[in-house]
């Protein structure tokens, strides 16, 4: 039997670590037969097609409110996880989307509700990527069936839309198996982070909701929970109606903690620790708010006073009139395969660090300056400096309250770091690789083991910032979800129960 004093988020965290020793034997074959289908399929519904929308420039439909509201949809929609490329693969042809996915595999799927406008009739809507439509397959209102399972959230009160996350579990599982879990949050993140961006493009608040009762809102979809699951509600704050201009409000709330469980066969271990993450129905919200931690002090983690601090603060990235450099460096995102090893500069370094973690520095770029995430006190930044110019080799910690990088080691890990990533060229040919970690044992404490979503959700949101940053300034760009986890510990030093959550390599594109 397991511990019984580690909780179900942290036995499957032990599980599905790679180990270098076991990984060899634990691999399967693909079976490429059974490559799952990226994409839902409706035979029964009524399209509405966003082509049109985003074919046109905003200027074409200066003098037609109707107009001008599809397109701020279909823009939003395509920024955040449309189809931008064809590419070849040993099975079918993988599309690329807005949102990066871990082996092309794209498990998250976007729905729309809505409560009924004038232009959108009330009910469920897929969004439809490769056609660039949103399939209408339920037509009676849920809007109030949505603000039950949400606890009756505040931002559901006057908004008319919502978009809900979900993720088709086989998609990720097929290649990555059990640990999959936490490539789909991830993933998922990306996508977050995508849809928070896209929404200042177009003049929508998203309003983060990952508090809800699972089951229900799984039924109010019509998936099967076996097969898909909720991951995320974000109701669409319209920006131009004064109404709709609402306060921030709660995104997360805690799950049980589950610490009896029977032994969990391999390839189920995933599905099991799904279940055990939901909130149950009959649970209230207010009942269920977490203690609110206090907000870290300006001297975060590792202030040693022997400690080497370097200041980051530096001018904003220009986006450019209107947003137009973030919107076309979103169609433009692609994940990098390769670095040739040259060094970046501290300044780009900089500059990358502002973008993903300074959003208040961007108020004058009408972006939003405290944009939704769980909880991000429980997320820690660590860098492995291999080759930036003005920064000696060595790990640092990334303090964002006071804005400094603090130096915890004195070498180049540039061996060790190709070790981690599983022997993948990029960990070894990176100017710099990124580390977001959580005390796993902590988080578990604040929110139950639902807290492994949000811990994956927000490291892949702020994923997203630094991939597009990067982008925009020409800098190679690989987020890596599999690495040896207890070497990542060991090359930043830090605590065993520390957990590794996300790596994102940093470098000039080959």
């Amino acid at each position: 039997m397991p511990e019984l004093h580690q909780s179900i988020a942290q036995h499957y965290h032990e599980r599905t670590k790679y180990n270098p020793e076991t990984l060899a034997s634990k691999s399967q074959q693909l079976d490429w037969t059974k490559q799952p289908v990226p994409f839902k399929e409706y035979k029964i519904g009524s399209s509405f097609d966003l082509k049109p929308y985003i074919q046109e420039k905003p200027e074409a439909y200066a003098n037609n409110p109707d107009a001008q509201w599809w397109q701020r949809l279909s823009r939003l929609l395509f920024r955040s996880y449309g189809l931008t490329a064809r590419m070849p693969s040993m099975g079918s042809a993988v599309y690329l989307r807005a949102a990066p996915s871990a082996g092309g595999l794209y498990p998250a799927e976007v729905y729309v509700v809505s409560r009924g406008t004038a232009l959108l009739p009330p009910g469920l809507y897929n969004y439809q990527c490769r056609t660039h439509s949103l399939m209408h397959y339920w037509e009676n209102d849920v809007w109030q069936s949505l603000q039950a399972a949400c606890f009756w959230h505040p931002s559901l009160e006057n908004t008319q839309l919502a978009i809900i996350v979900t993720a088709v579990f086989y998609r990720s599982a097929w290649r990555y198996e059990d640990r999959a879990y936490r490539r789909i949050f991830l993933d998922t993140g990306h996508l977050l982070g995508n849809i928070e961006l896209a929404g200042a493009i177009t003049d929508f608040r998203p309003h983060l909701i990952g508090g809800f009762v699972d089951e229900s809102l799984n039924d109010l979809l019509y998936i099967d929970p076996q097969q898909e699951g909720a991951i995320a509600v974000l109701p669409l704050a319209d920006l131009l109606d004064v109404n709709q201009n609402l306060p921030l409000g709660c995104t997360a709330l805690p799950s049980a903690t589950e610490t009896s469980y029977p032994q969990i066969p391999d390839g189920e271990l995933l599905t099991y620790f799904h279940r055990h993450t939901q909130i149950q129905s009959g649970i209230t919200g207010n009942l269920n708010l977490p203690v609110i931690k206090q907000e870290k002090s300006l001297e975060d983690k590792y202030n040693f006073p022997f400690c080497l601090k370097i200041p980051t603060t530096t001018a904003p990235i220009d986006w450019g009139k209107k947003l137009s450099e973030l919107e076309s460096t979103m169609y433009k995102r692609r994940s990098t395969r390769a670095y040739n090893g040259d060094d970046l500069t501290f300044d780009e370094l900089k500059s990358l660090l502002d973008f993903t973690y300074q959003p208040q520095n961007y108020i004058d770029q009408s972006l939003d300056i405290s944009p939704d995430y769980f909880d991000l006190n429980l997320i820690e930044t660590f860098i492995a400096v291999c080759g930036v110019k003005g920064l000696e080799a060595g790990c640092y910690y990334y303090a964002p309250k006071a804005q400094e990088l603090r130096q915890i080691r004195f070498k180049n890990f540039r061996r060790e770091l190709h070790f981690l990533c599983l022997g993948q060229e990029l960990g070894r040919d990176a100017a710099a690789v990124l580390f977001h970690t959580a005390d796993l044992k902590a988080a578990i404490a604040q929110y139950g083991d639902r807290v492994y979503r949000y811990l994956h959700l927000d490291a892949g949101h702020l994923g997203q910032r630094l991939n597009l940053a990067a982008m925009h300034l020409n800098i190679g760009v690989s987020g890596i979800g599999g690495f040896f986890d207890d070497q990542v510990n060991d090359v930043l030093g830090i605590p065993a129960d520390e957990a590794a959550l996300y790596i994102t390599t940093l470098g000039r594109p080959r």
